[in-house]
């Protein structure tokens, strides 16, 4: 059984930071892609940032600059830095994983609330 723990969510002001990881747990055969996902009322989910088994990453254009993902392949680990944090950035976050050994799989995590506001 795989499982996904995410921590690190909460509430902070305009231009404070927080630090999301995630923790994959279970029985998960090469995982390539990990990444973060967020769900803002009335929004659809939107990629927020992506890392690749080789170090790629790829970031939404309204977080480029302000966030930094971040992945330790040994302890199977996804963080997400949140620096500059705006209003705008109120959301759900998911933690997303990609993994499989001759066929791939989606696995989520509960999803962690961020919420900025003054």
């Amino acid at each position: 059984q795989v499982q996904l723990v995410e921590s690190g969510g909460g509430l902070v002001q305009p231009g404070g930071s927080l630090r999301l990881s995630c923790v994959a747990s279970g029985k998960i055969l090469s995982i390539s892609d990990m990444g973060w996902y967020r769900q803002a009322p009335g929004k659809q989910r939107e990629l927020v940032a992506r890392v690749s088994r080789g170090g790629s990453t790829n970031y939404a254009d309204a977080v480029k600059g302000r966030f930094t993902i971040s992945r330790d392949n040994g302890k199977n680990t996804v963080c997400l830095q949140m620096d500059d944090l705006k209003p705008e950035d109120t959301a759900v976050y998911y933690c997303n994983i990609v993994a499989g050994l001759i066929t791939t799989s989606n696995y989520w995590g509960q999803g962690t609330q961020v919420t900025v506001s003054s």
